[in-house]
C-alpha cells in the first residue's frame, strides 16, 4: 500500500485543502494522511476565518505519522506563515523525505489570503529548494517571480526563475489565461519544456482545482509514477473533475473528486 501525506489547512466547505487531497488520495487508491496547519472557516462564497494552529501542533503531526507510517510522497497546500514554513522545510530534511510537491497557495478562489507577505520570502529559500515539483498557478507564480506573465515566453521564463531556486520540476498551471478553448500547463524539468492541455469548461465550480490536482501528482508520484506520467494523470483526473461538477453552494462550487474513476455512470445519468 503506497501512502501519501498532505500539509495544509482544513476547508470546512469541502472543497479544497485537507478534505480535497484526502478525496483525490482515495480515489488514486494510496492511502492518505494530513497535517493541518489551519482551520479555515470558509464556503462556496469565500473564506470567513483562518485559525492558524500552533506551531507545536503541527510539528508534532509531522512527527506522529513519519515516526509510525512514513509516507511515499508529501505535498503542502496552506502552510500560512514562515514559522510553518520552516518547520515543515526542517522536518522533510530530517526524515529525507525525497517526494515533495510544494502547491504554493497563496489565494482563495473568493479572494482571501491564505499565505502572509512575510512567508513568500520562507518558501522561496527553505521550501522551494527542496521540493520534487512545485505547482504554481500563474498569479502565484507572478508572486514567486516578481515578473509578469501575460505569454507563453513569459511561462517559460518564470519557470526557469522558480526552477533557479533550486526544484527538481516546476509546472506552472494554465488555469488564470485569457484562452477561452484551452487550459494549457506548462512543465519545466530543469532541461526541456513540455505542455499539458485540455479543453477549458466554462464553469463557475471550480473550488478546490489547484488542491486536487497537486494531490493527484502526488498520488500517482507515490505509486512510483515519473513526473510526465503523473501530471498526465492528474490533468486527467482534474478535467474530469471539472467536467462533471457538483452544482453546490451558491458560488464557487466544488469539483466532482469521484468523475474520474465513475464518468461513465455519470454520462449515462
Amino acid at each position: 500500500m503506497k501512502k501519501a501525506l498532505t500539509i495544509a489547512g482544513s476547508d470546512s466547505g469541502g472543497g479544497a485543502g485537507i478534505q480535497a487531497d484526502l478525496k483525490t488520495f482515495q480515489e488514486l487508491e494510496v492511502y492518505g494522511m494530513s497535517v493541518l496547519t489551519a482551520v479555515t472557516a470558509q464556503n462556496t462564497l469565500g473564506v470567513q476565518g483562518v485559525y492558524p494552529l500552533p506551531y507545536e501542533a503541527v510539528a508534532k503531526q509531522l512527527d506522529s505519522v513519519l515516526v509510525d507510517i512514513g509516507t511515499d510522497a508529501l505535498k503542502t497546500g496552506m502552510l500560512f506563515d514562515s514559522e510553518i514554513i520552516e518547520i515543515v522545510a526542517e522536518k522533510v530534511k530530517q526524515y529525507q523525505l525525497n517526494t515533495l510537491v510544494v502547491d504554493p497557495v497563496m489565494i482563495a478562489k473568493g479572494g482571501a489570503s491564505l499565505l502572509q507577505t512575510e512567508a513568500i520570502l520562507a518558501l522561496r529559500k527553505s521550501l522551494l529548494p527542496l521540493s520534487f515539483v512545485t505547482t504554481p498557478n500563474i498569479p502565484e507564480a507572478e508572486v514567486l517571480t516578481n515578473m509578469e506573465i501575460t505569454s507563453q515566453e513569459d511561462k517559460k521564463e518564470a519557470a526557469k526563475r522558480i526552477a533557479d531556486f533550486g526544484v527538481n520540476n516546476v509546472l506552472i498551471k494554465g488555469g488564470h489565461e485569457e484562452n477561452a478553448d484551452i487550459a494549457s500547463d506548462l512543465l519545466f524539468d530543469g532541461e526541456h519544456f513540455h505542455t499539458f492541455t485540455s479543453k477549458r469548461i466554462q464553469t463557475e465550480n471550480t473550488h478546490g482545482t489547484g488542491c486536487t490536482f497537486s494531490a493527484a501528482i502526488t498520488a500517482e508520484l507515490a505509486k512510483g509514477a515519473s513526473i510526465f506520467d503523473a501530471i498526465s494523470v492528474a490533468k486527467a483526473f482534474i478535467t474530469d473533475a471539472i467536467t462533471y461538477d457538483l452544482h453546490i453552494g451558491n458560488g464557487h462550487g466544488p469539483t466532482n473528486h469521484w468523475a474520474y474513476k465513475h464518468k461513465g455512470v455519470l454520462d449515462n445519468d
